[in-house]
């Protein structure tokens, strides 16, 4: 099984390709990527979380789970709603727990992609829905979370990090 890639990998600093093949290899991959963010208590996980630099992204949250291929995310409410934000890609090294910053999102996307089978998929979100696909959307752009914090802030973070 693959493991998660954390902050310094310059795989999560790299802009994911699309996906190509909807077959056997992707839905091993999606399945895959659903058992390693449940074995480390996550609710979202991109592709190049795992050293796949793919455009794709899972998710279990807020009683809504599934996955994206080749996604593109739409700015529905752009208002700011400022929450703890962390991820799997950014722990503390002391704990390997992720590190928690207040992180601004956008409080309403849509999200549009294809599923497993190449079937398009579109999902609305708000809340904290909202906050995870613009949160695995930006590890697909090579952006990690801390990149939105001010400078102050992200020091901090990566200080603690591995």
């Amino acid at each position: 099984m693959r493991e998660i890639r954390y902050v310094g990998d310059p795989v999560l600093r790299t802009p994911a390709e699309p996906v190509t093949d909807f077959d056997r290899e992707l839905r091993r991959l999606i399945d895959e990527m659903f058992s390693i963010m449940y074995m480390a208590d996550g609710v979202g996980l991109a592709g190049p979380q795992i050293g796949v630099g793919r455009r794709l992204f899972v998710y279990d949250i807020s009683n809504r789970k599934g996955h994206v291929v080749n996604p593109e995310l739409t700015i529905d409410d752009p208002e700011e709603v400022v929450e703890e934000e962390g991820c799997l890609s950014v722990p503390g090294k002391e704990t390997g727990k992720p590190l928690y910053a207040p992180t601004a999102r956008a409080a309403g996307v849509t999200l549009r992609g294809f599923d497993r089978l190449g079937r398009p998929v579109t999902v609305k979100a708000r809340g904290m829905l909202a906050r995870c696909f613009q949160h695995e959307f930006d590890h697909l752009n090579g952006t990690l979370y801390v990149d939105r914090l001010p400078k102050d802030d992200r020091r901090k973070i990566l200080l603690q990090a591995p």
